[in-house]
């Protein structure tokens, strides 16, 4: 698996519009999204299992309603799982929480980019519920992978990029505002 320190590797992937469901059209819905794409930000990369179950919408609707705390640190948050663009869509109209999804899904229908990071569930074929955190030059600075039953705490995926993005030593439990630590201070 990749981990820290590991560039992101190149991709070229196929992602439902994160366009409010009733400004979606056939011309509008799709969008090819590659590494390149969010240039000169930071991404949180989550990967779920599948569309169409029940821990998955947890974390996207989750994630979806902190969005503006990730775009205030100049964040984007994508999706991704095996399923289709297509699939992806059904979802989200089938699913009245998931109509105003303020973020792309991406599809990884061929699983390379799965299979690429290391996280390609072996026995089911499908993504494991992993998360990755780039910054601009997409260095995975952060990964974390759980059980499929287990959702993800976006709390402390954001806390987690606060501490990246001071560039210190952050004490465990830290939270942006406080101070961080300092080697020079002594011990």
């Amino acid at each position: 698996m990749l981990t820290v320190g590991d560039k992101f590797p190149n991709f070229n992937l196929v992602a439902i519009s994160d366009l409010p469901l009733e400004q979606i059209s056939i011309d509008n819905a799709f969008k090819i999204i590659t590494e390149s794409t969010y240039k000169d930000q930071w991404k949180l990369i989550f990967f779920y299992p599948k569309d169409f179950t029940f821990v998955c919408p947890t974390e996207i609707i989750a994630f979806a309603n902190m969005l503006d705390e990730f775009k205030k640190r100049n964040t984007q948050i994508l999706g991704c799982s095996v399923d289709s663009e297509f699939v992806h869509w059904a979802w989200r109209k089938y699913k009245p929480e998931l109509n105003k999804l303020p973020f792309p899904l991406m599809a990884d229908v061929k699983r390379e980019l799965c299979t690429e990071l290391g996280i390609l569930c072996k026995n089911s074929g499908v993504a494991q519920r992993a998360l990755f955190i780039l910054d601009p030059e997409n260095i995975i600075r952060f990964v974390m992978v759980t059980d499929s039953n287990v959702g993800r705490n976006p709390d402390e995926a954001l806390r987690v990029l606060d501490a990246l993005q001071t560039g210190e030593l952050c004490q465990c439990g830290w939270i942006r505002g406080q101070k961080t630590i300092d080697p020079r201070a002594g011990v």
